[in-house]
């Protein structure tokens, strides 16, 4: 049987080595995947693009700060529900100019629940769901949700009632959910009138055009995760007083 010539034993050798170095050519060319950022709730919304009102009452009420922190630093998940700029511009003028300085601060919580909820716990889960406003004034501040075909969602502070059309972010820790209407506490109905005060400046907390001043909300509710974010955002209040002076 003849030798086998030098050209095909390079051949094979060649073929060989071929083989033998694919896997790792593969591997060296695959992109590492990138690292994930931190969670950013005004970015998720800011991407969006139709939430500017909402995102400047987060940052002067400094709650997106909480609600990063929260979802970034602990195994506390958060769920917010994210009126549209369209949701303010409706509400009835002077709705939110009316509100007292620790409602408008509310307001703003009560949008904040100090739990992850994806759209099929929201369909069964038990009511009032807490928010972040829950235990001040010693009043309940809860959220109802009620499932309806499919993934519909609506929910209900029993003044509004609205659909959860869309998540802008549905994962865990942080879920965030767009609602067309600003969802406004039965309790402010329920508050008696309060007491004469000095009028207030012009470009308050709910006008679109600016921010305004609010007094640090009561932050007793030991025990739960909204009494620890109602702790920090009693502290920084009182410099969103400070700060909105200076500005007007």
């Amino acid at each position: 049987m003849a030798a086998p010539s030098c050209s095909s034993l390079l051949l094979l050798l060649s073929l060989t080595t071929l083989l033998l170095l694919s896997p790792t050519i593969t591997a060296q060319s695959a992109p590492a995947p990138a690292p994930s950022g931190p969670i950013n709730v005004t970015a998720i919304l800011e991407k969006a693009g139709q939430y500017t009102i909402f995102i400047r009452f987060l940052n002067v009420s400094q709650a997106g700060n909480q609600i990063n922190n929260q979802v970034n630093n602990s195994h506390d998940g958060m769920t917010v529900f994210a009126p549209t700029d369209n949701a303010f511009n409706n509400l009835p003028a002077g709705t939110l100019n009316d509100l007292n300085d620790q409602q408008q601060v509310q307001l703003v919580l009560y949008h904040i629940c100090p739990k992850y909820y994806s759209l099929s716990d929201l369909q069964t889960v038990s009511n009032p769901v807490r928010t972040q406003a829950s235990g001040q004034d010693n009043k309940e501040f809860g959220l109802h949700f009620k499932g309806g075909q499919g993934s519909q969602v609506n929910v209900s502070t029993g003044v509004v009632d609205v659909p959860i059309y869309n998540a802008l972010r549905k994962d865990s820790p942080l879920a965030v959910y767009q609602v067309d209407q600003v969802l406004i506490p039965k309790e402010f109905s329920d508050a008696k009138a309060p007491a004469a005060s000095p009028p207030r400046n012009s470009g308050g907390f709910g006008r679109s055009s600016g921010g305004g001043d609010a007094t640090a909300p009561s932050t007793s509710n030991p025990g739960n995760a909204a009494g620890k974010m109602g702790v920090g955002l009693g502290l920084v209040s009182a410099i969103w007083v400070v700060c909105m002076g200076l500005m007007f």
